[in-house]
């Protein structure tokens, strides 16, 4: 047996390119900040990237791996070192698995959109993937459960530059041939920019005719989309910091359980593909599109009131009765859910945030905000950061 090195080598075979597998290298710096440091080989790498040529002569103690192919699987089976699965089961079935609980994703869709509402469900996905396929299956459960029935989108496989316009075109047709209000699921991130491109090329309303949530928030695509794309959040920190835990004692001598961990999902990133209501009164929804599309530019009531020739008193009937909320009160529903975007996703001083949101300059945004969450918008972005 080879002495035990003082510093443990191990190779991290984890792609850099999504948010998921960022924050999941995270959880793995966290535990080592608290536990000792590794000598690690990590390079820039894609979920489908090659085996790196190194790792064939490569003397290390142990591997984290998120397993696109059967060459990384045998690569890493000869390898013959402790080794902790980051990405699914089907590759590397010996190997100790620590990831996300797909089972939970699912339910925790639907009990977003029953919750606001919904009572017309589809799903959208692929069927190249177990987690994939268990993420939709415990969605349609959890809706047959309400008594409601799901529509699911056949497999259309993954579309290159050749294919994308007929695959949006069946996506079109789809999207047409649904009963509406309806909540579709989308099981991951791409599928559902998909679906709100197609919604955006036939004229669909988002969210009021079809809302839209997707899966891993993968925050580069939400953002990018039109609108942005309402996503599960998924706790990366968590799974780097768990399988980091795992590998660690397996290097030195404790051997893993067999059972895989899987951890809960963190909450749903709500932007504007998902709205928290289903809306059928003609007034209230003229009124709400004016709002989503203007709250952050200052739209106040009274230009809201103008531009549908209502008087105030109607319009706040009418949007009480539905949303349970003011005219007023919604508006500023809808500013501050963005004023907590920007807080948790960026740096913006709140200057910045105060004129993107609609408020008149930061000393105002900062008394209504205490006053409405009992926190200041400094100490809301310390805690986001925190956990």
């Amino acid at each position: 047996m080879k002495p035990q090195p003082s510093v443990l080598r191990v190779a991290i075979l984890v792609e850099t390119t999504r948010s998921y597998t960022r924050d999941l290298l995270g959880g793995v710096r966290r535990y080592l900040q608290s536990h000792g440091p590794w000598s690690t080989f990590l390079e820039l790498r894609a979920l489908d990237s090659s085996v790196p040529p190194w790792l064939e002569k490569w003397d290390g103690d142990g591997i984290m791996t998120r397993t696109h192919s059967l060459e990384m699987a045998e690569a890493i089976r000869k390898a013959s070192v402790p080794a902790v699965e980051l990405r699914s089961t089907h590759l590397t079935p010996t190997l100790p698995f620590v990831g996300m609980d797909n089972a939970l994703i699912g339910e925790q869709v639907a009990e977003h959109f029953l919750h606001r509402g919904y009572r017309r469900f589809a799903a959208y996905t692929l069927d190249n993937e177990a987690f994939f396929e268990e993420r939709v299956r415990n969605f349609v459960k959890r809706i047959e459960i309400a008594d409601a029935n799901c529509e699911l989108l056949p497999s259309q496989g993954e579309a290159s530059p050749a294919d994308w316009e007929s695959h949006q075109e069946e996506l079109v047709q789809w999207l047409r041939s649904l009963e509406k209000p309806i909540g579709i699921f989308a099981a991951n991130d791409q599928l559902g920019v998909r679906l709100l491109d197609a919604c955006q090329r036939t004229g669909i309303a988002v969210p009021e005719e079809v809302a839209v949530v997707g899966c891993e928030n993968e925050t580069t695509l939400c953002d990018f989309a039109s609108p942005p794309l309402t996503s599960v959040r998924f706790d990366g920190e968590t799974v780097g910091f768990r399988a980091a835990e795992i590998l660690d004692r397996w290097m030195r001598g404790k051997i893993p359980e067999s059972r895989p961990i899987l951890i809960p999902p963190r909450e749903i990133e709500v932007r504007g593909s998902s709205d928290e209501f289903v809306i059928e009164d003609p007034i209230v929804l003229r009124a709400v599109r004016l709002i989503r599309a203007e709250a952050l530019s200052g739209i106040t009531v009274g230009e809201i009131c103008d531009r549908l020739l209502l008087s105030r008193s109607t319009l706040d009937r009418h949007m009480k009765r539905t949303l349970k909320l003011g005219t007023k009160e919604e508006i500023l529903r809808i500013r501050f859910r963005e004023v907590n975007r920007l807080l948790r996703n960026t740096d913006f001083t709140l200057e910045v945030i105060a004129e993107q949101t609609g408020f008149t300059h930061a000393h105002y945004l900062s008394e209504t905000y205490r006053k409405r969450y009992g926190i200041t918008p400094g100490r809301y972005r310390k805690q986001a950061m925190a956990g």
